[in-house]
């Protein structure tokens, strides 16, 4: 009997301590919700087409419609399971996530929220919402795009958040509004490669900080993945098979080859406005926290879509057609990116 006991003692001192793994779901969404103000006058904000007495008659009950679209939008995504992280663009303050995050769908999720408060001419912000048992907030923070003349108008901030996930890994989250085409392509791509250059710097930081650095950017561009901004400045390029860890690459920029693919639809055409960007150490099989270019897509579920009967085929169903209240989601699609999450 004592040799069996000894024997047993020995048997489990030399064998290998073996460590349970368990691995879930991690889903990353962004989505551009098109105008989501509330119907209060902000002085300090271009807010003046969207009150009750405006030329649109934003009122409450257009309000109200607008925060279940998008509530109802985010709880489609997740597929039974709630998207972790969110990132929102075009959104006018804290109250319309609060009201978002309290008092629509969502309430029952435990969302929180972080958002920019930035000195855009129009009065919006980007903005990241995070289920706090799995995104555990560490800070944020809003970068400025630097302006290079004093009579350019400002533009969006950069939101950029550091959580904890449940594997207690650090996770660095971009959410971005580039400035927009509407001065011309050409003519407004300065302000992009400017803001883009800022957002670089930004992720090289990273870069030599962390050592094994896990970014995810995403956000509306207002680029395609072969403008500048894109594929230059920032240098994000399609997953090929030498992946660097400490380089950026772009899960949808494959896809986005095709004509018919895109996030938003000008005259027409389709093109891919929002991104989902990611370093190269979430690109590895055997990382803590995973993807591939298969597991990123543009949502396109029928709700968002409507009949395109000038040009053919679908577009997104907006709130207005112009200044006709149709009382759609957003004149973008959103994208996402499901990850595995290994703890």
């Amino acid at each position: 009997m004592k040799r069996l006991i000894l024997l047993s003692v020995l048997f489990i001192l030399l064998v290998p301590t073996v460590v349970a793994q368990y691995t879930t779901g991690f889903k990353a969404v962004f989505w551009n919700v098109e105008n989501l103000f509330d119907t209060r006058h902000d002085s300090l904000k271009n807010d003046n087409e969207f009150l009750p007495e405006s030329i649109r008659h934003w009122h409450a009950g257009r309000f109200k419609k607008k925060i279940n679209n998008v509530a109802r939008t985010i709880v489609a995504i997740g597929e039974g399971d709630v998207p972790d992280i969110v990132g929102l663009c075009e959104v006018e303050n804290d109250y319309v996530l609060k009201y978002l995050t309290r008092y629509s769908a969502l309430k029952e999720l435990g969302y929180r929220y972080v958002m920019t408060e930035c000195k855009d001419a129009r009065g919006i912000d980007v903005a990241l919402l995070y289920q706090r048992g799995r995104f555990r907030l560490i800070e944020h923070q809003s970068l400025s795009i630097p302006r290079d003349r004093p009579d350019r108008k400002p533009t969006r901030d950069i939101l950029h958040v550091v959580g904890a996930l449940i594997n207690a890994d650090t996770l660095d989250v971009f959410v971005v509004h580039f400035p927009s085409r509407s001065s011309g392509v050409k003519e407004s791509e300065p302000y992009r490669v400017s803001a883009a250059r800022q957002l670089r710097q930004a992720v090289d930081s990273l870069f030599q900080a962390r050592q094994h650095p896990q970014v995810i950017i995403m956000g509306d561009f207002n680029d395609t993945p072969t403008n500048k901004s894109i594929s230059k400045i920032l240098n994000a390029t399609h997953p090929t098979d030498s992946i660097q860890p400490k380089e950026l690459y772009h899960l949808l920029a494959q896809k986005a080859k095709s004509h018919k693919y895109g996030s938003h639809k000008y005259r027409g055409e389709w093109k891919l406005l929002d991104h989902i960007i990611v370093s190269g150490n979430l690109l590895r099989a055997n990382s803590n926290l995973y993807t591939s270019e298969e597991r990123a897509d543009v949502v396109n579920l029928p709700f968002l879509l409507e009949e395109d009967t000038q040009y053919g085929g679908m577009k997104p169903f907006r709130t207005y057609n112009g200044m006709k209240y149709i009382g759609g989601f957003s004149d973008h699609l959103p994208v996402f990116a499901n990850f595995q999450l290994q703890f």
